[in-house]
């Protein structure tokens, strides 16, 4: 009988677990559970529900709708949810369902977009982002013929006006509204047309909460400005924590209410920093403290994968405030760790060898629910006793796909570097491998840059093993997960120890047995791309490239991306083109295409707002002016993460472009 092998089509059958939240008494998981219509190519979530005891999940709300972020009330009697049930064309609701059965009900009307929900610990509200939605756009839709022909203008007044996923960005901005949840009333906190307010959380006596909020001269042109606030829960004057300058994210209170814990930065312009895990008094009685500085960790939920987003959770404290737990990406994993607020007794708790997304406790803290994701498996919903910590299984999603696929072997290598620290490495041969013959090779170059490849689940690596290439990936200097210097290497120089790391890969690759020097391919997206790009214009070892996405030119790449401005920091001492305009064109692989020879494909979306289609076509046209083979692919509508979010039919062409150049060419 042959072996079953991953193709393209599975894309339609993986199905995507997020949002797993533990009810209070520990007894029942509620996540999200995401898939795709194959007929109509629409994606659809709805809610399930796993006992932690064991059994068969069942579906909890049902109908192709996007039912998202389940939160229990806290006697757990309920579940609080997004969707768009009721209109499909417009922003979700906050509905309710009893947990013990009975159809979900709409609890609020609000004419905006909601973005987090979060019910208060007396249960008597739900907190909540929003972004209203614009009074010209409210006035557009009431009138056919207006809403027919769309949109006249844009007038733009802020220099963050786009993002990318989103699209252009609403003149309103985003604020704290509470909703009564017996009434449905729902009461805006905060106001004002210039700041935002974001990633609240409540005081353990549902009186006060603590917000991230930018409120400086300008915030776009100061983005690292950012503050936590407190509020009285019900509105009023605002109270701004000392803290030290830099950015700030995800606070949290301790259980007594007298501190917050917060990830952040100290300094402007530095993001090659760690993201540290800090403490402060909420009377700001004394100065902010961080736990992690000495550890040379970095707190973020950022392993690659292609098969959607991992949900980055607050800092959870300890019943009794000793303790708190965190998400930490580290050596290709991404693990929950604890810490003493002391700052002692850094240990990690679960994750090792996988990938932690979303991860709650009940209220004794006693069960530990979580996401977990492998290289084998794109992830599913465990559950850990926290005396005995052994985790257990609860689901698996994608049995039904993946059960008896021969995915190919993967070996982890460590391998030295130019810069003389180890580096960290995998590669996968095809399922069929036989080490007396010689394979193709692909070279997958990650983005970001500040990211980490490691044990998470990659469809599109496995797809092309099963066309018979050996993939092989690895972190050079530049990403996460090997500490701050490891990180800091690129700043403002990328194409240097980076681009040195991945030829002393490659060289380290080639000499394996099986692989054949004269088929080696490379390819990459967003950051890969701008590696791709600039590696073809300074070798030729390689016989075949797919540029992706890419960053080319960063005198045009300035101002053009929804980040605009902001990529100085990382690339020319955050100096503006116009005082460093060397620094820039030397940084461009536009500055060196003139030496390319390698045929390359060039692979972009035309909606991509981070990295903007003239980016690629500027290297298309010039592989073309130079005569080298290059063809261009360009997908319609699509944002920067196609190969991850997009519209399945899409993805599924684009693997099939990437295999086809690598097939005439390898």
């Amino acid at each position: 009988m042959p072996q079953k092998t991953i193709t393209d089509q599975d894309l339609y059958r993986l199905q995507q677990v997020v949002d797993v939240r533990l009810s209070p008494d520990g007894k029942f998981i509620i996540y999200t559970q995401r898939r795709v219509d194959a007929k109509t190519e629409k994606k659809y979530t709805n809610l399930w529900l796993v006992p932690t005891a064991g059994g068969k999940p069942r579906q909890f709300t049902r109908g192709n709708q996007a039912d998202s972020s389940p939160r229990w009330s806290p006697d757990g009697r309920e579940i609080a949810f997004l969707s768009n049930r009721a209109d499909k064309d417009k922003p979700a609701q906050v509905y309710i369902i009893p947990i013990e059965g009975g159809e979900a009900y709409q609890l609020t009307e609000i004419e905006g977009s909601i973005f987090s929900i979060n019910w208060s610990p007396d249960g008597k509200f739900i907190l909540c982002e929003v972004i209203k939605t614009d009074q010209e756009v409210l006035e557009r839709e009431k009138d056919e013929r207006k809403k027919k022909l769309g949109v006249v203008s844009r007038h733009v007044n802020r220099m963050f006006y786009k993002l990318d996923g989103f699209g252009y960005l609403a003149k309103e901005r985003k604020h704290l509204w509470i909703i009564n949840t017996k009434t449905g009333k729902a009461k805006q906190i905060t106001d004002h047309p210039i700041f935002d307010e974001s990633q609240p959380a409540w005081s353990p006596d549902s009186r006060m909460i603590v917000f991230v909020s930018n409120r400086s001269e300008d915030p776009d042109r100061n983005p690292d400005l950012e503050d936590l606030y407190l509020i009285p829960a019900g509105g009023g004057e605002m109270q701004k924590i000392t803290t030290p300058v830099g950015s700030k994210s995800l606070p949290s209170f301790s259980p007594d209410g007298k501190w917050i814990a917060y990830l952040g930065k100290e300094g402007i312009s530095v993001g090659y920093k760690n993201t540290s895990l800090w403490i402060v008094p909420a009377d700001s009685s004394q100065p902010a403290k961080n736990l992690t500085e000495a550890y040379d960790i970095h707190i973020s939920a950022w392993t690659i994968n292609d098969m959607g987003t991992t949900e980055m959770m607050p800092p959870t404290w300890s019943l009794d405030g000793k303790k708190i737990y965190f998400q930490v990406d580290r050596h290709g994993s991404t693990v929950v760790y604890e810490i003493g607020v002391d700052g002692k007794g850094l240990q990690p708790l679960i994750g090792e060898g996988g990938a932690v997304g979303s991860f709650c406790f009940d209220r004794r803290q006693e069960t530990m629910a979580y996401f977990y994701a492998r290289m084998d498996n794109p992830g599913d919903v465990y559950v850990m006793d926290m005396k005995s910590r052994q985790p257990r299984r609860l689901t698996e999603v994608n049995r039904a796909v993946l059960k008896d696929v021969n995915l190919g072997e993967i070996e982890e290598v460590w391998y030295p570097s130019p810069g003389g620290m180890n580096l960290q490495g995998w590669i996968l041969k095809p399922p069929d491998f036989d080490p007396n013959k010689k394979y193709p090779s692909i070279l997958e170059i990650h983005g970001g840059p500040q990211l980490q490849y490691g044990n998470f689940f990659m469809h599109e690596f496995y797809y092309l093993a099963a066309k018979g290439y050996v993939v092989y990936f690895t972190n050079p200097r530049g990403g996460r997960g090997y500490g701050e210097a490891h990180t800091k290497a690129i700043w403002n120089d990328w194409g240097s120890a980076d681009y040195d790391d991945l030829m002393a890969w490659v060289d380290l690759v080639e000499q394996k047995p099986y692989i054949d020097k004269d088929r080696m391919g490379v390819t990459g997206g967003s950051y890969g791309g701008y590696m791709t790009v600039w590696i073809i214009g300074h070798t030729h070892r390689f016989k075949a490239a797919v540029a992706q996405r890419v960053v080319s030119n960063w005198l045009s790449m300035w101002g053009s991306s929804d980040f605009n401005w902001n990529f100085q920091d990382e690339i020319a001492d955050n100096k503006p083109p116009f005082e460093h305009f060397e620094k820039y064109w030397q940084k461009s692989p536009m500055s060196t295409i003139g030496n390319a020879r390698t045929p390359t494909l060039v692979i972009h979306n035309e909606n991509d707002l981070r990295c903007p289609i003239e980016q690629g076509e500027q290297v298309f046209i010039a592989l073309k002016y130079l005569g080298v083979e290059t063809e261009m692919v360009r997908f319609p509508e699509e944002f920067h993460g196609l190969s991850r979010t997009g519209r399945t039919d899409r993805r599924i062409a684009r693997l099939n472009y990437i295999s086809g150049w690598f097939d005439k060419h390898l």
